[in-house]
């Protein structure tokens, strides 16, 4: 690899963990050299942590942060505004996981289309494959797709694997993002491409490889998907009431959402107007797309 094709830009990479003394030595120890800085943030964790991710050997710049429980977006946060203050500009901000399930020999995929001018905001797609999507676990799966049509509606953008964590952020857009409004627990992922959607970055997927540990996921479903729901509900009419008064397609979108609401009420002496509800909506979910593809300029997919 060529390290100089980072040209002016330096690197950093931030990395929550909460209780990962099995992996966050080998998570540092194997980062790229391309990597000038690492952050670690400890969210209160309970073991050794800490000192393992002191312990361990890397050509980065490695700082850790403790706090005690913020959440993972919260702490994710934290990271890329220490790299605001610290970083020599301009930067990359790339995320990966403290457990180790993000391989880093794809880093370089997910830094290089901001550093190469092509994007703002860069993902990993763990589905691009047919075989990557067999890979992964059936209920995981289940939940995905459906993360993935809320996200895609709540976004305006067509959205695959909207949960990998694996990002990259240029330093320009986290100078602009509004840290007190940013959603700070699970679901983090879910409103960084509705707000980035909103404000009219360019965001691209690239495929990275899934690696499945053996530890289970703390996430409630439920309490998950009502709060993230919820969530994502609240961004996609602000996103949407935002370019109203840009966009006549997006005035015409807001029309047939209307228009599905009111089916409703003619429903109760015609029933068959109820059929109005899911028409109107998928009409007005066909015409933001357009509006969003129209406003932000070139892909809507993501």
């Amino acid at each position: 690899m060529d390290w100089g094709m980072m040209g002016e830009h330096t690197v950093g990479v931030v990395i929550p963990a909460y209780n990962e003394e099995r992996h966050i030595t080998d998570v540092l120890e194997t980062l790229p050299d391309v990597v000038d800085y690492a952050v670690v943030v400890d969210d209160g964790s309970t073991d050794q942590t800490y000192a393992m991710a002191q312990k361990a050997s890397t050509s980065a710049k490695v700082t850790i942060l403790q706090t005690e429980g913020v959440g993972v977006g919260a702490a994710i946060d934290l990271g890329h505004q220490h790299l605001l203050k610290t970083a020599e500009k301009p930067f990359v901000s790339a995320v990966m996981a403290g457990d180790g399930q993000m391989d880093p020999d794809d880093l370089i995929a997910v830094v290089l289309p901001i550093i190469e001018g092509k994007a703002d905001h860069v993902k990993g797609n763990r589905m691009s494959t047919l075989e990557d999507i067999e890979q992964m676990p059936k209920r995981r799966r289940r939940a995905s797709k459906v993360l993935s049509w809320l996200t895609t509606l709540a976004s305006g953008r067509v959205t695959k694997d909207p949960q990998c964590g694996y990002t990259a952020t240029s330093s320009e857009v986290l100078e602009q993002w509004n840290w007190k409004q940013s959603w700070k627990g699970y679901g983090y992922p879910n409103f960084w491409l509705i707000r980035l959607s909103s404000k009219g970055y360019r965001v691209i997927d690239v495929p990275v490889k899934a690696v499945y540990g053996e530890e289970t996921s703390g996430i409630k479903p439920v309490n998950f998907f009502l709060s993230v729901g919820l969530m994502m509900t609240i961004q996609h009419h602000k996103r949407a009431f935002s370019h109203l008064s840009r966009s006549p397609i997006m005035m015409f979108s807001f029309l047939f959402y209307l228009a599905g609401y009111a089916s409703v009420g003619f429903a109760i002496n015609q029933p068959l107007f109820l059929l109005g509800l899911p028409f109107g909506w998928w009409i007005a979910h066909r015409l933001d797309r357009l509006a969003m593809r129209r406003l932000i300029g070139g892909r809507t997919k993501i």
